[in-house]
């Protein structure tokens, strides 16, 4: 209870006068410190952090109004009442300390009433004015610090993470679908949701964390001495309590779930709106992998900001054109019935390294890549693992009709190297950094034509170019779709032949794309450089020049 006294720091350069007013405030409940000069008070200020200041009017080095200037000028997290000692009357000289901070006036000799009559008056000061500071630092549904109250609490802790060089996390969360909640089950209901998720958070922290209710169903929560690779374990932990949590309200019982990102400070970071952002990131990531989920900024990989001048092509390109019109198109995927054994057939045979991964009912339940099959080929049984033991759930995904802008901004900015286009919750195609590098490098050439317009030379050589692809492209085409139909007359009866069409389709996809960008400069008749060359058993392939 000694550390809940009203603190008091009393100034003066008199002993004597010092060691009569502690004996007067701390018969009355007061923890008084002294400081000689308001020099030695400033020194000791930050460390007292007291709730009074007495101070004399004449000291020596640094008298009472240049110390009350000095303390206003500090940032403190509360206000502090200040009493001044005087036997000063003159008009001028109060106007002077009021101006300077001054909050009342004591004549001396000390009176112990009044002292404590003023001091009484001062609390009540300080009670109301810590209730309007709580008032305005404090949520009012959820009880969290609010905003700006964090934002202070974040910069002390990440002045002090740099000084001791102490690791510093930062999760952001955002409840998923909330506004269905509120447009379901009405907005009372959605209060209950984010009180239920405040306390489920505020439970799972210890007493050095902060959170807070960053806005609306955002909250933001600070993990002192905690590693990213930590606080996403805590994270988790916190995403699975809120799944599994039932929230009463109004007789109905509602389930939620709710997305995070986790970023740790890094040593080039100066700010807490600098970590806040990173985790922001990779919260956007948790939410187009399918929400529910825990993602950390390490799997988000930053870029340098792309100048508007540098993306005008690409915005022009980009303009009414959806994630349908780009998308490579899914022919097959591995089931995650299957095993690891027939993933690793399937990466080998298409000559790909990842794959959308479907359910029992065709729809999309995660992806699976190269490096999971190969993080287990080597344990015991790991050729028999089910892929839905495996498989990654993070799967990002957009609609058909989603701009295609919108992917590559998402693209250029994360780690991930392709999304998952779908339709009604069914995969139906990829687009990947290598799908939007070929379709902008087709409309270019087929705009190419308004630059070379005005050089007959380069026009000419790129007819001749243009001429030489449809011509490869052609003979391609033709050997593949020999080829395609050898293997499917050759097969026996009970011979898979999925594959095979897969495969095949897969290539004259590609060929159909290279025969499209250059056709459009192919403005004399074609001369095959040789005949295709039959096939035989399927082995042989086309001439080359």
């Amino acid at each position: 209870m000694e550390s809940m006294k009203p603190v008091v720091l009393l100034v003066d350069d008199d002993p004597a006068m010092l060691r009569i007013v502690q004996a007067m405030l701390a018969s009355a409940g007061y923890e008084v410190r002294t400081a000689g000069n308001g020099e030695e008070a400033l020194a000791a200020f930050d460390a007292i952090q007291p709730q009074f200041v007495i101070t004399d009017w004449e000291m020596p080095r640094m008298d009472g109004v240049s110390l009350v200037r000095r303390i206003r000028e500090l940032p403190l997290p509360h206000y502090v009442y200040i009493l001044m000692l005087t036997a000063r009357s003159g008009s001028d000289d109060l106007v002077e300390a009021l101006s300077a901070g001054v909050n009342d006036f004591l004549n001396k000799p000390i009176v112990r009433g009044e002292l404590l009559a003023r001091l009484q008056t001062g609390g009540r000061i300080l009670d109301l004015e810590r209730r309007l500071l709580d008032l305005a630092r404090t949520d009012m549904l959820t009880g969290l610090p609010t905003r700006r109250a964090f934002f202070e609490q974040f910069d002390r802790e990440l002045a002090r993470a740099k000084r001791f060089r102490v690791p510093l996390s930062c999760v952001m969360l955002d409840v998923d679908f909330f506004k269905r909640v509120n447009d379901t089950h009405g907005h009372s209901v959605g209060d209950e949701v984010l009180k239920a998720v405040a306390d489920l958070a505020r439970e799972c922290c210890r007493v050095s964390d902060h959170v807070c209710r960053y806005g609306g169903e955002e909250f933001c929560v600070l993990l002192t001495q905690t590693t990213e690779a930590a606080a996403a374990v805590w994270a988790e932990r916190l995403r699975s309590a809120i799944a599994t949590s039932h929230v009463r309200a109004g007789g109905k019982t509602i389930r939620v779930t709710a997305s995070f990102g986790v970023a740790q400070l890094l040593d080039d970071a100066d700010k807490a709106a600098e970590v806040i952002e990173l985790a922001d990131q990779a919260l956007l990531l948790a939410k187009q992998s399918g929400r529910d989920r825990v993602v950390r900024s390490s799997d988000v990989a930053q870029r340098a900001p792309v100048t508007d001048g540098d993306l005008r092509g690409a915005r022009s390109a980009f303009e009414g054109v959806t994630a349908g019109n780009v998308m490579t198109t899914l022919v097959t995927c591995l089931s995650q019935d299957d095993t690891l054994a027939t993933a690793a057939e399937f990466f080998l045979r298409f000559r790909i390294n990842s794959s959308p991964v479907v359910d029992g009912h065709g729809k999309l339940a995660g992806i699976l890549s190269e490096k999971d099959v190969m993080a287990r080929m080597t344990s015991e049984n790991g050729w028999k693992q089910s892929i839905r033991d495996c498989l990654n759930p993070r799967v990002v995904c957009y609609s058909e009709d989603t701009p295609i802008d919108l992917i590559y901004d998402f693209l250029c900015r994360v780690a991930i190297r392709r999304v998952v286009i779908v339709r009604d919750g069914y995969p139906v195609g990829v687009i990947s950094r290598g799908t939007l590098l070929r379709w902008y490098m087709n409309w270019l050439t087929i705009h190419r034509d308004a630059a070379v317009s005005d050089n007959p030379e380069a026009a000419e050589a790129q007819r001749r170019r243009a001429k030489h692809g449809v011509a490869r492209a052609a003979e391609m085409l033709q050997w593949h779709a020999i080829r395609l139909r050898h293997q499917l007359t050759s097969s026996g009866p009970d011979e898979d032949v999925v594959p095979a069409m897969v495969d095949g389709a897969s290539q004259i996809q590609e060929l159909v794309n290279d025969l499209l960008a250059d056709s459009r400069y192919a403005l004399e008749p074609l001369e095959f450089t040789s005949p295709p060359v039959p096939l035989s058993n399927g082995q042989n392939s086309p001439a080359r020049d």
